[in-house]
């Protein structure tokens, strides 16, 4: 247990955490903060400073990294926005089925290559009804029943 006592150890695994969360949670933002953790790690096995400092260290490297690389290295591993119409190729004019009521004004769930996706309509929609994806917005599916 005196391994996990150590500073460097702790900065280090929640830098790890953070690097394994990053594939959970999609947003390419947990990346940097698990470097800061690792640069913090990485001072803190050659100098001791008080964990205050430690953790404005990190909040300051997290900060700087993401702001000053995510766009960078989003471009480089190609993970910048799609055009708009590669996603209307793969959505627009496919079925789903409707998990969960749709009403006018209201938004409901439909289940769309095994994920479920937030979705809206002109029409009222109920639970197990195929609909047919007629545009998007942002991750909102606008649907309408097959008629």
């Amino acid at each position: 247990m005196e391994f996990f006592s150590n500073t460097a150890v702790i900065w280090f695994l929640l830098g790890f955490l953070l690097f394994i969360l990053e594939f959970a949670i999609p947003g390419f933002i947990l990346f940097f903060f698990g470097l800061g953790a690792w640069i913090v790690a990485a001072i803190t096995v050659f100098i001791d400073i008080p964990l205050n400092f430690q953790i404005i260290l990190f909040l300051v490297t997290s900060s700087v990294a993401v702001a000053v690389f995510r766009k960078w290295a989003k471009e480089k591993l190609g993970m910048l926005n799609a055009p708009k119409s590669v996603l209307e190729d793969e959505i627009i004019g496919k079925t789903a089925k409707a998990e969960t009521a749709i009403m006018p004004g209201n938004q409901g769930k439909v289940s769309f290559r095994g994920t479920l996706w937030g979705a809206s309509s002109s029409e009222v929609i109920k639970p197990g009804d195929q609909v047919i994806i007629i545009a998007n917005e942002s991750i909102n599916l606008i649907v309408k029943p097959i008629n």
